[in-house]
Parts: structure tokens; sequence; C-alpha cells
């Protein structure tokens, strides 16, 4: 959610959609609790901000009524339960203070005054201002708060343009200023500013007028005399020398700042030849207009992108022919001229768009500052020019939020009116691979389309970008022209290279560009396209932005065949590598193709569907490991379709996991399971079996005995065999395989099984009242699982820590972890562990006494584990937690309901240890009704069934000290002990049939 009071008063949806607030008075209530977000605000600044000194009577009882509507349309509109809050002392809008745009204005533009440059200050202050949409509590009686956001406002904006006059931005800087002033005629700041603005752009006269009318509307308003800095703004107008010949383009749109302008700046102030290379559309012309602004001393702009003769085409744009200041006698020679006419000049000379006569461009360069010591020069080219000395300025993409500044404002040209969605720009955006070029063509569709449209039809970018700025060259005209323009500087085996290379989805390390491509010394031919800007090579890897890729498929053979095969090798070869000391090393290497290994799966479903399942196997444990289990669900789906009800021949343990990847199926599996041999080549295959909805006790038995003999397949095994000894309440024996598990994991280096060894060592730990052990055993296995990059496994080990910790007493530590948990459950998308968060947050509030907000968090966190499978443990403990909230507020039937869904719940996961945990809350339920014997009973049944008790859990010691305190210690000793011994199989049988609760 982001809220808005910079403006008129939103709330946004993530989406950036707005919800539907009401009146004014609501939308004021929001303001007040945005000033303060994540701050307590109390009910009389609310009403003395909503009513000013005199308020209505009743005032007190209509906040509490707006409070409630606030919510209701909050609710309504789609956000989260419990936004705002009450507290004793007042009222909280329970967010981040960065959702709220008066905040992020305080952090950009304190960001902007400690930026290093001057472009980083600017883009910083721009961004920073751009999210005023209007003044700031508009409508609200609050008018000290609303003059010092205005103030903020304006001292930003005069720091803005304070960093826009160190950039040289005089021309464009006037008319904003001439605005200011009129709205603040006696700030001297802005005034200072016009002067200097004024005389930036040649109009002497001009500033000097504007500082006798500040001076006599000082004297006749005020009786004062100019400040300092005004003062000083005049002296530097009077002292001036003439300005320097400039013949630089004025541009007709603003400029977006980029981090590159900073970098050439540096660059031309060290380097007499500097050149600025990208793709086409990068935005490579308009930096060096730019650059050219900012620099001292004359400049003169050259286009070459239509010319062939260089030398007569920079001739002409210095006016020397015209006017006649060659030196007598010289020769008749455009490069003769050139080199006499500025021997002796200083001067920056910037050619654009030299790629097509690179050679020539070479050429003449290299003699110019060979005989020119004043001369520097500024080239824009789609490959370097290759001389000795040249410094090279990359120009790539824009900064995602560069581009969507861009392209917000480029459709606010065309398109006035309610801005385009946040979401849908930066879809456009990273689309058009942030090429500004691009961006203001798409931009410029929304003249007739949409921004979701234009959204929607990128997928044909070259036919939906087909039109521009009529007077632009036809090469920049559309985007097509652009990309065709560099392809028709290619030498041909560079095209036969590209149009091979476009079937890379997220770009190629050498090897595999060789094997794929299949072309004569590739290496070189890459060498050649990365030099003519159309592929990127960094850290190894190289790449086509998307647009040029798309351009590239049109005109390239298919080699999707040969994709497909080299990234099933890949993934062949480092699936067993992630059972081990390599586990990493194949992780990143598979992370690193993950586009290419989703372009290979999308196109053998349809083209080669044996490949498809051998890739899907593969993968499976990769996408375990990385927690994107979800990732295969549709191909797999495809898959199953396309190969039908039988595996394909010697591919049966493959086919499972197809199966258990899919949503759902027809296909009779019982059957194919049977039919395995062992030992299993992906002894995984059990596990994820276990997690799917098709799961049944014979076939994970039959799986079971299927797990081979190799040291990772038995120290799996000692993990299954742990869970089941834990499940049947034989504790020891857990812990022996467990520890087990842990040392032969150790062995062979697998952080996967290390982290899930450590962590049920550590739950054993935590049992046993050894907090000091469960920290040091949780800690580690935290560590590990932040290592493999599992954002769920993360994000599941993170609640466990903090159910520790919390039964320890440090509240603190424990909110922390889950909140860490909560935002890792977010990144992953994974509902379930989002619900295991919430459900730790409302623990953690139930045990401070908030008995409301624990309400809301279970109540958030049950309507997200729906999931029958993977979601019956966090719905064992939500259940649980309600329950005790429940019985605290004395609703002991609603307690009853709900220990005893979560106790089915478990009955029916075979998960003992979250059935004792349900039966403990029943037992609750039964001393709150005074059937104490009962209660003191079923305490024993949970020990016996968990095979140890949970030392630290307040919610049993209090109700085993209460019962205790009221039939004596040696009742409860006996009944405990009767319940403690019955067998489980009994004592969940009775538990079933749900005695314990109805006391029957």
């Amino acid at each position: 959610m982001q809220f808005a009071i910079l403006g008129p008063v939103e709330a946004r949806r993530p989406d950036g959609t707005p919800i539907a607030l009401g009146g004014p008075q609501l939308r004021g209530l929001l303001a007040l609790l945005a000033l303060d977000a994540g701050r307590v605000v109390s009910a009389e600044q609310l009403i003395d901000g909503l009513h000013g000194e005199h308020p209505p009577e009743g005032a007190a009882e209509a906040l509490q009524s707006q409070v409630s509507r606030l919510r209701r349309r909050l609710r309504d509109g789609g956000a989260p339960d419990g936004l705002v809050e009450f507290t004793p002392a007042g009222y909280r809008l329970a967010v981040d203070p960065r959702d709220v745009d008066v905040h992020r204005f305080e952090h950009l533009t304190a960001q902007a005054r400690e930026a290093p440059g001057p472009a980083a200050k600017l883009e910083l202050f721009t961004e920073a201002l751009a999210l005023w949409r209007g003044p700031a509590l508009d409508g609200l009686a609050d008018p000290p708060r609303a003059a010092r956001l205005a103030e903020l406002r304006l001292a930003a904006t005069e720091d803005r343009v304070e960093t826009g006059l160190a950039l040289g931005h005089h021309d464009r800087l006037v008319a904003e200023l001439r605005e200011l002033t009129r709205e603040h005629p006696l700030r001297e700041r802005l005034i200072a500013q016009l002067i200097r603005a004024l005389h930036g752009s040649g109009r002497s006269a001009e500033a000097l007028a504007v500082f006798a009318e500040i001076r006599e509307r000082l004297a006749d308003e005020l009786g004062a005399d100019p400040s300092p800095e005004l003062a000083a703004a005049h002296t530097a107008v009077l002292r001036a020398a003439p300005a320097p010949a400039r013949r630089v383009p004025v541009p007709l749109t603003g400029f977006v700042g980029r981090a590159e302008l900073d970098r050439l700046t540096a660059a031309l102030r060290d380097a007499r030849l500097v050149t600025l290379t990208g793709p086409g559309g990068a935005g490579k012309t308009r930096l060096a207009v730019e650059a050219a602004a900012r620099a001292a001393g004359e400049a003169c702009f050259v286009e070459l992108a239509t010319t062939t003769e260089v030398p007569r085409t920079v001739l002409a744009a210095l006016g020397l022919r015209e006017q006649g200041v060659l030196t007598p006698g010289a020769g008749a020679d455009p490069a003769d001229r050139l080199a006499a006419g500025l021997a002796d000049r200083p001067l920056l000379l910037v050619l654009d768009n030299c790629e097509h006569v690179v050679a020539e461009a070479a050429r003449l360069v290299r003699r110019l500052l060979g005989e020119c010591a004043g001369l520097r020069v500024l080239a824009t080219s789609r490959e370097a020019l290759g001389l000795t000395g040249e410094t090279l300025v990359p120009v790539g993409a824009l900064p995602a939020g560069a581009a969507a500044r861009l392209f917000t404002e480029r459709a606010a040209a065309v398109a006035p009116g309610e801005p385009p969605a946040p979401a849908t720009v930066t879809r456009i955006c990273a689309a058009l691979d942030g090429l500004p070029l691009g961006i203001e063509l798409a931009a410029a569709r929304l003249r007739s389309l949409s921004a979701d449209d234009v959204a929607a039809r990128l997928g044909d970018r070259f036919g939906l970008l087909s039109r521009g700025d009529r007077t632009a060259e036809p090469r920049h005209r559309t985007l097509r022209g652009v990309v065709e323009w560099s392809w028709d500087l290619l030498d041909p085996e560079e095209r036969l290279l590209a149009g091979r290379f476009a079937v890379f989805a997220g770009g190629a390390r050498p090897a595999a560009v060789e094997r794929v491509c299949d072309v004569p010394d590739a290496d070189a031919v890459l060498t050649g396209l990365v030099e003519k800007s159309f592929v990127e090579f960094d850290g190894g890897r190289y790449r086509m932005l998307e647009t040029i890729r798309a351009f590239c498929a049109e005109q390239g053979d298919d080699r999707r065949a040969e994709h497909a095969k080299y990234f099933l090798d890949l993934a062949s070869a480092n699936e067993p590598k992630l059972r081990g000391a390599h586990q990493l090393t194949a992780l990143a290497e598979l992370t690193a193709e993950h586009a290419d290994l989703q372009a290979a799966l999308r196109w053998s479903v349809t083209e080669e569907p044996e490949t498809a399942v051998r890739l899907i196997a593969a993968l499976s444990w990769y996408w375990w490991l990385r927690g994107l289990r979800s990732e295969a669900t549709p191909i797999a789906d495809t898959v199953l379709a396309a190969v039908g009800p039988e595996p394909p021949p010697g591919l049966a343990e493959e086919y499972v996991l197809c199966v258990i990847q899919a949503s759902g199926t027809d296909v009779a599996i019982e059957p194919i399971l049977r039919r395995l041999d062992g030992p299993l080549r992906y002894p995984y295959l059990f596990l994820l079996w276990a997690f799917s909805p098709r799961t049944k006790a014979e076939d994970g038995e039959r799986l079971a005995a299927l797990i081979g003999p190799d040291a990772w397949s038995l120290a799996f095994a000692r993990i299954g065999d742990g869970l089941g000894a834990q499940y049947r309440g034989r504790i020891a024996e857990a812990e022996a395989h467990f520890s087990a598990s842990l040392a032969a994991f150790r062995t062979l280096g697998d952080r996967w099984g290390e982290a899930s060894a450590l962590e049920k060592l550590a739950e054993f730990a935590d049992w046993h009242g050894d907090h000091a052990r469960f920290r040091e055993l949780m800690d580690e296995s935290v560590r590990l699982a932040g290592e493999l990059g599992a954002a769920e496994d993360a994000a599941d080990l993170l609640c466990r820590r903090a159910d520790g910790v919390l039964r320890h007493g440090d509240a603190e530590a424990a909110k922390a972890d889950y909140e860490a948990a909560a935002e890792q459950a977010r990144a992953a998308g994974t509902p379930v562990m989002l619900a295991r968060a919430r459900g730790g947050l409302g623990e953690i509030a139930r045990r401070a006494g908030d008995l409301a907000a624990a309400r809301r968090w279970y109540s958030s966190a049950l309507g997200l584990a729906t999931d029958p499978v993977t979601g019956g443990e966090t719905r064992i403990r939500l259940h649980t937690g309600f329950g005790w909230t429940a019985a605290a507020e004395g609703h002991l039937e609603e307690a009853t309901e709900l220990h005893q869904e979560a106790l089915a719940t478990a009955l029916e996961h075979a998960n003992l240890p979250g059935a004792a945990q349900a039966i403990e809350g029943l037992a609750g339920v039964l001393a709150g009704r005074g059937q104490d014997e009962r209660a003191a009973f079923l305490l024993g049944v949970a020990v016996g069934l968990r095979g140890s008790p949970v030392t630290g859990d307040a919610d049993v010691a209090g109700v085993a000290d209460r019962v205790r305190a009221r039939i004596g210690a040696s009742a409860y000793a006996e009944a405990f002990d009767r319940g403690r011994e019955m067998p489980p199989e009994q004592a969940v049988e009775e538990a079933g049939q749900r005695r314990f609760a109805l006391g029957s």
C-alpha cells in the first residue's frame, strides 16, 4: 500500500490504483495519520488537525466514527486489516513511513544533499519534487504543518535549481524561475538564481534589470538592502567577460538525469578524446548535448548521420568557410583547412553518430588532436574510434527510476490527465530495455492507446513503435529503424552469429555460443558484435538487449533444438552437484542460466516432449532448493498432456517427477510407481512425493525402499527415519537419526541437508529447555539456508527460530525474525510462509495481552494458509493460537472449536506433535470450565504423544499451575501420568472422537 498527501490525499493499492476514500473528513484523517506513519497520534491532535481551534461539540465521538469509516473504506478497497490501529494513547497508521510520499520526499531530499555529484543531486531532487501533485494537506485545518511542508518543497526546489545552474542549464531554468519569483516576490535566493540564469543564457541586461527591480522593492516594502547572495549575483554580472560562442542544439524536452553524465563530465576534464558508445536509441546524442551545454568555453556540435564526407561537414558546422578566418595560403583540402583554423582555438568538438564513417572520423580526429593543442573531441558512436588515448564511456539502459520518469514526463506531454499506473510504466520500460528512444516512442502512443494497451502490445514492439518525430532521421523515427541501421553496418559473419545468438533468452557464456550457434571463429565475431554495441559483454557473459534480440530473431535461422539439447546437458551435468560440496557452485550455474532453461522447457514441451520430461526431472531439486517449486507447474501440466498417461520408455522416474510438479492429473500413478526399480536416480523424489497432494502411505513406503546406497541417499534416509520417529513420539530415537544425518551431510558438504538436520535438533534442544544450544543450532541452520538462496526455507527457519526465542521471553528478537520471514515470504510469493509469519506476530500480540491485535493477525494468516498439503502444520499452529486467544477472552465454545479444528488437521496429516499441541489447548479449555482432573489427564496425553514436554511453554505451564493448585499435586500427578502412559493409538482414537473437549 502507498499513501499520498503531497496533493489530493490518496491511498493506493500495490498496483497503483487508488482506493475510494470518501469525503474530505476521511481524507483529512488519513493525511494526519500518514504524517506520523508508524507512530501513535493522539485523539486531541487529530481533532485539532481536522477542526482547528474550535472543534464542534461531540468531536471525540465523531472521530471514533470517522476512524471506523476509514478502516471500512480501506478494507473494502483491498487493504489488509489492521492498517489503522487503536491504542490507549491514540491511533496509528501501521505502515512503513517509506510507504508515504511525504516521508519519501524528505528521505530523497536528504539523499540529494549528500549525493557526490551534481547530476546525481539533480536526479534525486527531481524525483523528490515529482511526488508533489498540489498543496500538501489540502483542505485540512492545520496551517502550521501545511506551511512547513510548503517551505520544505520550496527549499528543495531552490536546491534543484542551484544544481541545474551548476550543470549549466541556464536557458531551461529562466522560465521556471520567472514563475517562481512571481509567486515569491521577496524570496531573495530565487531572485539571485534568476539573475544568474539570465546572465548564463547571455541575457545580462535582463539580469541587471531584475536586480534593480528587487532592490527597489526591498527598500520600499521592507526598508532593507539586498542580501549578500543577491549582491554577489549582481556583481558577477557586472564583472563577467563576454560568453564564448556555442553551437550546441537546444533540446525541446527536459533531460532525465543519468549517472553517465557525471562520468562523461569527469572524462572530458581528464582526456582530449572521449567516445560515448552504446546501442541505437540509448541516448548517446542527448548525453553529448548535455555535456557540451555544461562544458566551459566554446563548443560545436556536428551531426554526421547523413554524410560520408566528415571533414567538409565539420568545416561547415564550424562556419570557418563562410567567416573567412582560415590562415592565408592554406591548402584546399578540408582537413588542412580545419587544422589551420583550429590550431590556436580552444574548442570542444562534438562529433555525433560516427558509426557509419568511423574510419574517416578516426583519421580526422587523430590529425586534429595532434595539431590543435586546445582541441577536445567528444564522439558518439556504436563502436569506438580505436585511437590511442581514447576514453570510452559506455551508455546503456536507463535505471528503472529514471526510465519511469522519462515515460511519465513524455506521456504527460501527449496525454495530460491521470498519469499511467506505476506498475504499468515499470512493465513498459523493462520490456523496452530502458532504451530512451523506445520509451519516448511508447509514450507517444498514448495519444491513441492506454498505457495498459501499449504494455500488452509490446510483443510486436516494431509494429507498435512505428511512428515517431517526422523531423527525425529515418533511423531515429521508429524502433525498427534504429536497430536496422545497426544491422546494416554488420559484416555477413556478424549477421549470421547475431541472428543465431537471438535464441539465448538470458545471454550466454562463450562455450554456449560456440556450441549452439556453430559459427566459425565465434570468439572473434562476438568481439566485433561487442565493439559495434550489438552485443554486451559483462561478467564473462554475452547478452543482447531484448529489443535487438527481437529484431535478430526475425533475421536468423532456428537454433532452438540445439539450444534445448545444450541446456538439457547443462542441467543434467549440474543435477548431481546439487547434492554435495559443489552445491552452491551448481546453484549459481543454474541460476545464471535460468532464463534459457525456461526457454528450452517452453520450446521442448511442444516440439520434443521427452526432452521436456528430462529437463523437468533434472531441474526438480534446483527448483526445490531455490524455493521455485511452483515454477514448473504449468510446464509440467502441458508436458503430461502431450506425453499422455504412460511414461516414455526408460523415463518412468522422470515422468513421476513431472506428475509431482503438475497441478493435478488423472494419470494412474500407482502402477507406474510399482514399476520403478531401485536405486532411485533422483533420490529426493521421495521427499517431493511426500509434499504432493497425491501422497499415499503405501507409495511413500515403496519409494523409501528404493532409496539407494550412496552416501547422500543414506544421509537423506536418516532424515526420513528421524521424522517418522518424531511423529511417533520417539524423541531419543529421532535425535539419534538427525545427529547421524547431520554428520553425514557435513561430510558431504551439503548445506540443505545440514540445515534440515540442524533445525530438527534445535527443536529438540528447545523442548529440553537448552536455549543456548537451540540458538546455536538454529543460527547455523538459518545461515546455511541463506547461502542456498532459498527464500521459502529461510522464512520457515526464521519462524522456527522466532518460536523458540519467544518461548524464552525475547519478544523483540522474535518480532524481528517474524517480520524478516514475512518479507522473505512476500518476495518468494509463498502465502503459507507469510501466514506462518503473521501467525507468529499474532502470538507476540497475544502474549503481550493485545487480544484484538492477535485476532487480526490470526484471521489474516488463516486466509493465506489454504494449501491442503503444505499448509497443514501452519493451520495447526494458527488454530491453536487462535484457540488460546478465544479462551483468554472467555469464549470457551469458540476455543473448543478452534482446538478441535487444529486436532483434526494434525490427525489428518499423522502429525503427533501437532496433535499434542492441539490437545494442550483443549486442556486449557477444560481447566477454564473447572474440569481440572481431565485437564491434567490431557496434558499427560500431549506429552505422551509428543514424546517430550516442551520446557518454557507459558500457556501449558499456566494451565498446569492452576490445575495443580486446585486439585493438589498428588491428584494432578496421578491424572497426568495416566494420560502420558496411554498408548498413542488409543490416545489418537479418543482424540479423533473429540471426547476430550466435550468432557464425556
